[in-house]
């Protein structure tokens, strides 16, 4: 749309407010798919991506029409941290993230964005990507199978667990090929309704008790008791309630392997910014500034830490669904946070998404972490850098093998391991190792 269109501009309206309502349906899915993957409670994801976009919009003037929610880049550091520190010290290492990007915004306000690409090439920035989606690929498959993540317990039969994660996994790859119009943005939330209906029917059949060896087909009483899922929760759980808001915990540790892991999403910002500027015809590095908009996200990042919710980050879904309306008014935008934000107060809805079964999140996990690789991958080709010179081949695999190998360097309380330390590293080969001379003829 040209720069000059009406509908370009922010136009706060109230006929808004249904196509805003739409463009949260779009994000929905991936916006709960991080906290019911990392044990943060999806009612608090909700609010704070409501009040995160709402923060977006004040520092960038309301020149931007994205929607701020849960990050991807991030579950595997908020998995690991809950399980080694707890829920308070991990949100104390995100919200400290947050303020990364912060740092970065003041950096290219007086630098200029060449800073960040002369210190964050695709040559480091592409492999720590790649960390962060194989660092927990047996997470995905154990969940799969029908283990805990950590594959110490068994929750589901296996087979019965295929079953549900293989739909799922096969749902959301069709909807992302084959998907038309709004359906074609939603294929996360179709994975995890199909593996929730397959879970659902199972149950109503029987087959995970005859599995499990306890199903009679003589008593009628077992073809209806539940063993995936149970709506007891719900039915107890209050309509209207507070988000279950949690406060940070000063912990270095977690702030030592967590930050590193913002380099990625802070480089990736870049991307999203160009694309939603593309997609509506304005130039936003120049107006509002990429200074901004990075400033933007990380404040929000920082404040949805500091009240338990998962860092925030644009997200690619919503710029899809700007495309295909062509509502390129931003206010719509204020409209899908104000949406959340009420959302997030109705008890019910956190309480339904806590009886999905793990392998409904297993399959869609299986497809995530490999997409997050994937992207890792892109980056490092579209660079177009010789990834067989010795100085790029050394950086990208000493951050592939310490990462995934899980690497850990420790001299006291400080440790720091795993994405992380593959983060760090990749950042100091980078500057330390001289640059390669061009062979002459």
């Amino acid at each position: 749309m040209p720069e000059d269109s009406p509908d370009s501009s922010y136009r706060f309206r109230l006929c808004d407010s249904l196509l805003g309502a739409q463009m949260l349906f779009v994000a929905f899915g991936a916006l709960v798919l991080v906290p019911i993957l990392t044990g943060l409670d999806p009612n608090v994801a909700l609010f704070t991506a409501g009040i995160g976009t709402l923060v977006f919009q004040v520092i960038t003037k309301g020149k931007v029409p994205v929607f701020l929610a849960s990050s991807f880049a991030f579950i595997a550091p908020i998995i690991y941290g809950v399980q080694t520190w707890g829920i308070p010290a991990t949100l104390c290492g995100l919200a400290a993230a947050g303020l990364l990007y912060v740092l970065m915004s003041f950096a290219i306000r007086y630098f200029g964005a060449g800073i960040l690409h002369k210190y964050l090439p695709a040559v480091v920035t592409g492999p720590v990507i790649m960390v962060i989606g194989l660092v927990l690929a047996p997470v995905a498959v154990h969940m799969a199978m029908g283990r805990t993540g950590d594959g110490s317990a068994w929750l589901v039969p296996e087979k019965t667990a295929m079953i549900i994660a293989g739909v799922s996994l096969v749902t959301t790859a069709l909807v992302a090929l084959l998907g038309k119009g709004w359906l074609r943005l939603l294929p996360i939330l179709c994975g995890i309704c199909a593996g929730y209906m397959t879970a659902f029917v199972l149950d109503l059949s029987g087959y995970t008790q005859l599995v499990q060896g306890s199903f009679d087909p003589a008593s009628l009483k077992n073809w209806t008791a539940p063993v995936l899922i149970s709506f007891a929760p719900v039915v107890e759980k209050a309509w209207f309630a507070m988000p279950a808001f949690v406060f940070p915990e000063w912990k270095w540790e977690a702030v030592l392997f967590i930050v590193p892991v913002a380099i990625a999403p802070a480089i990736e910002h870049f991307g999203d910014v160009l694309a939603i500027g593309s997609i509506t015809g304005k130039d936003y590095v120049d107006d509002p500034g990429i200074q901004n908009t990075m400033l933007g996200d990380g404040i929000a990042t920082s404040i949805a830490s500091m009240l338990g919710g998962p860092p925030n980050t644009t997200y690619s879904e919503v710029s899809g669904a700007v495309a295909l309306t062509k509502a390129y008014n931003p206010a719509i935008m204020t409209w899908a946070a104000l949406t959340a934000i009420v959302l997030s107060f109705v008890g019910k809805i956190g309480a339904l998404l806590a009886t999905i079964p793990s392998p409904v999140m297993g399959g869609i996990m299986i497809l995530l972490f490999g997409m997050i690789t994937v992207v890792g991958i892109n980056t490092l080709v579209k660079s177009g850098q010789d990834l067989m010179s010795p100085r790029n081949l050394i950086i990208v695999a000493v951050i592939l093998v310490c990462g995934i190998g899980g690497m850990k360097f420790s001299a006291g309380s400080f440790a720091i391991e795993k994405i992380g330390l593959a983060g760090v590293l990749g950042l100091l080969l980078n500057v330390i190792l001289p640059a390669e001379r061009e062979q002459s003829s």
